[in-house]
């Protein structure tokens, strides 16, 4: 289907009136030496001030001295905070949700939704904040209790990424808020207006809440140089990192270098299973969101599908014709489904990949630059469905963009063999109605990865389930289950209530 022509307003316009009514000083975002692009158009809507490196140290200390504070407030206390910041973020969704499509292009629903997971993330923490249990744990020696109890790290750094540029912060924000924690963010430097409205949202939960030190929370507007200095200062004590694997392979080895914690969040090079029982029409509808939605531009968007051999003749044709038809363009126009990629190194990132599997025989559909949209220097593309004849090449790596490749299987242990073939171990999903072959995916023996889905796409996490991977995907883990363990230390508690003193294991020390 055609591109819809460009909707017609003027996005200078529409973000400066964005950030003006979501609290945000003029100043912040105009006169910088940092241009901010839409990938909606290409146009500048933006110049923000970077920080220096200096200026980033003196925010890591002040958010040490805010940390030294705000560990003493008792736990429900701090998450009276969090719900003041889901207040805020309930009455500015709307406005916040429209800049998240106008700086990062996902359609409209997508924005909305991603402050929606800030939302919920708040909700969450402050449930979480009266539920920091420790155990009473049973002791060997008589007239004697031992515990566990859980308290505040120290500094959290964030390092967010283009692809979610608000909700990763808060996933973050809100448990290490509760948790006692103060909290620096360095934002993508695609995306920084979304970060400076974010701030500007947290200051006024801030304000109501009245006696939160100040540094709470910090926000480094900056480029790589300013990562590193999160990563490299000593005060820092937890990092979450979003970004790619190489991203990964720098910070991880720093961080462990100075015995900091990390939660890192990398690459995902997700797949599916189509097995012979699966309900095709709604296999059809899961892969077309988790391989398209957000134009591919999501860690856990799906990028390799198995399909049986049984049923691959009925199911590619009817997802080729999906990928026909989808409506690619202006995320702001009614029925547009995929926006634009973020920028060119994403799009010729794409046709690289493209090219390595044409050279190994693959048949594509789509891929092709839509045009009449957006204009020179916007990019957006038809989303590429490529038959492969063998699992191998491109599908073997993550490309960040709309590309699903497609392989047929002839036995189960073969498809779990090559869901697990990857360096990544995000997510994965199978579409069955055999409960051997579900319950045999989400096995020990089966996926992989850190989120492995039954009858429903890799992609699209809820706040309530722990969210990351395995292998190259770092290992780390943020919001559900126990998550919240990552920003707090632990400490074990033995307390003698009796007159004798006896000791563990029958040592003996009589003096």
């Amino acid at each position: 289907m055609s591109a819809p022509s460009a909707v017609s307003h003027s996005l200078v316009t529409d973000v400066d009136a964005l950030l003006q009514r979501l609290g945000v000083p003029r100043a912040a975002y105009t006169g910088g030496d940092l241009p901010v692009r839409s990938p909606i158009t290409g146009e500048a809507i933006g110049a923000v001030h970077e920080v220096s490196a200096a200026d980033a140290t003196a925010a890591i200390a002040r958010a040490q001295t805010a940390f030294l504070a705000w560990r003493n407030v008792p736990a429900p206390r701090r998450g009276e905070l969090v719900r003041l910041l889901g207040e805020e973020l309930r009455a500015a969704k709307d406005d916040l949700g429209l800049l998240v499509t106008l700086e990062a292009g996902k359609i409209p629903s997508e924005g909305l939704g991603e402050v929606q997971e800030m939302i919920d993330i708040c909700d969450f923490a402050v449930g979480l904040s009266r539920q920091l249990y420790g155990l009473t744990i049973a002791t060997e020696r008589p007239g004697h209790r031992m515990m566990e109890t859980w308290h505040p790290l120290g500094v959290c750094g964030v390092i967010s990424a283009f692809n979610f540029p608000v909700a990763v912060w808060s996933w973050n924000a809100a448990l290490a808020l509760v948790c006692g924690d103060s909290v620096v963010w360095k934002p993508s430097e695609k995306t920084p207006l979304t970060a400076l409205a974010t701030h500007a949202i947290a200051q006024r939960a801030l304000a109501r809440f009245g006696d939160a030190p100040e540094g709470l929370l910090e926000l480094l507007i900056g480029q790589r140089a300013i990562g590193e200095v999160l990563v490299d200062d000593a005060r820092v004590a937890v990092l979450s990192a979003t970004g790619s694997t190489a991203m990964g392979r720098a910070v991880g080895p720093r961080l462990a270098a100075r015995f900091a914690r990390a939660i890192l969040e990398l690459g995902g090079n997700n797949a599916a299973i189509v097995a012979p029982t699966a309900d095709l029409d709604l296999a059809l509808r899961g892969i077309a969101f988790a391989a398209m939605g957000t134009a591919g531009q999501r860690c856990t968007t799906l990028r390799r599908l198995f399909v049986h051999d049984s049923i691959y003749d009925t199911l590619v044709p009817q997802l080729t014709k999906v990928y026909g038809n989808v409506q690619v363009g202006d995320p702001r126009a009614a029925g547009t489904l995929v926006g634009p990629l973020i920028d060119r190194a994403a799009y010729d990132g794409m046709q690289k990949a493209l090219d390595e599997a044409r050279a190994l025989g693959a048949t594509v559909h789509g891929g092709e630059r839509v045009q009449g949209v957006g204009g020179s220097d916007a990019y957006y593309v038809r989303p590429a469905l490529v038959e492969l004849q063998k699992h191998e090449g491109p599908a073997l790596h993550e490309t960040f963009a709309p590309i699903l490749y497609v392989v047929r299987y002839s036995t189960f242990d073969e498809a779990i063999a090559w869901n697990n073939a990857v360096g990544a171990g995000l997510s994965s999903s199978i579409f069955t109605l055999n409960v051997r072959e579900a319950e045999q995916f989400m096995s020990a023996a089966g996926s992989d990865c850190g989120i492995a889905n039954v009858n429903i796409g890799p992609s699209g996490a809820e706040i309530g389930g722990a969210f990351g991977g395995e292998k190259e995907t770092g290992g780390g883990r943020e919001a559900g289950s126990d998550s919240w363990k990552a920003y707090m230390r632990r400490a074990t508690n033995t307390v003698n209530y009796s007159t004798a003193l006896p000791l563990a294991q029958g040592v003996k020390f009589d003096v």
